[in-house]
């Protein structure tokens, strides 16, 4: 006999739109009453389980992590609401995760790709302009329909940030993604690496500190999101510090993209470029910690239904994932409080159902 859940609160299908009565019934969600009760009845604010756009599950600071390393890192980011990610590039194969039902739902990228010794150790495929797009083509055809690009990096010969590849390599790099079905992520920090990647066509602009007014209109026109990743931006000015004595310019640099972050990501907001919730974790940032994402979009001017949005309906749009429709997936969060007007309700979430169980 399916198991039936009841959610009897306000059900929120996306940031402005409320309905009462929805249920769950083996796994998916349906806004037509069962013929016979509940076996479980959860109360309160409704809204999909949240998206982190940008997570490395697998990935460490030394880069692949064990199995177990990999697992509790996927639990961290369940419990805190994370319900489904955009894998950001990672060296570890995940797909083991895919097939746990009582794990995130992922949706895997290659691994980085990067310019040789122009990025952290043990973490991308590092590789030359002339190999690029082989290599994107490759890791298009080992992940779910993402590319991770590094698209700039110290270069110690300079002494500041600088891209990492010519812009014909980019152009053909993208150009091979597309041919294989794959969308590009962008990492992107510094102003110029902008210019390149929008010319290129790139899909997303992961962090986007170097963001200036010249940019927002592209990223407009073109539809590419911006995810900001304000918590790992936040250490920026640590960064700066350890690189004071050998690389002071870029140490400037670093902290002046820091300083100017909030302002950016809110003029592209205000111009209407989605923003979408990624907390880079997998490295120096750790996992579980979505929600201090969303309250650092909103600590940056984004309205709370705003920043909830770029964790929540916009994300799970955008990615081409099922929010709460009929017949989708019942992945569910239930909050005490209306989460558009109290985001810190999110830390304290009632109940957590992942494909049809209730796991709080």
């Amino acid at each position: 006999m399916p198991k039936i859940i009841e959610f009897s609160g306000t059900v929120l299908t996306s940031p402005d739109s409320e309905r009462h009565g929805m249920w769950a019934v083996d796994g998916k969600l349906t806004f037509r009453r069962p013929a016979r009760d509940p076996d479980v009845v959860l109360d309160g604010w409704v809204l999909p389980g949240l998206t982190d756009a940008h997570c490395h599950i697998g990935l460490g600071a030394e880069g692949e992590v064990p199995d177990h390393i990999a697992e509790a890192q996927a639990v961290l980011d369940r419990d805190a609401g994370t319900l489904l990610v955009r894998d950001a590039g990672s060296p570890s194969d995940t797909r083991w995760l895919q097939r746990r039902s009582d794990m995130p739902r992922i949706i895997r990228s290659g691994r980085h790709i990067a310019r040789t010794r122009r990025y952290l150790k043990h973490l991308a495929l590092e590789v030359e302009p002339g190999d690029l797009a082989e290599t994107v083509r490759k890791q298009a055809r080992a992940g779910d329909g993402w590319i991770k690009l590094v698209g700039d990096w110290i270069d110690r010969d300079a002494g500041d940030l600088a891209p990492s590849f010519p812009a014909w390599a980019v152009k053909d790099a993208v150009l091979a993604a597309h041919e294989e079905g794959a969308r590009v992520a962008a990492h992107c920090f510094a102003e110029d690496t902008l210019d390149d990647m929008l010319d290129a066509g790139v899909d997303s602009i992961e962090h986007g500190t170097g963001l200036l007014p010249r940019h927002i209109p592209r990223l407009v026109e073109q539809g590419v999101p911006l995810v900001p990743t304000l918590i790992n931006v936040a250490t920026f000015p640590d960064i700066a510090s350890r690189a004071d004595g050998k690389f002071p310019v870029y140490a400037a640099h670093m902290r002046s993209l820091w300083k100017r972050r909030n302002e950016r990501v809110l003029e592209a907001f205000e111009a209407g470029v989605r923003i979408l919730a990624g907390t880079d974790a997998g490295t120096v940032i750790a996992h579980g910690r979505i929600v201090d994402e969303v309250l650092a979009l909103n600590a940056a001017g984004l309205p709370p239904a705003a920043a909830l949005d770029s964790a929540a309906w916009a994300a799970r749009s955008w990615l081409g994932a099922e929010g709460l429709a009929e017949g989708a997936g019942a992945d569910v969060l239930v909050c005490a409080e209306d989460p558009r007007e109290s985001l810190t309700t999110l830390r304290t979430l009632r109940n957590i159902v992942l494909r049809g169980e209730v796991l709080c």
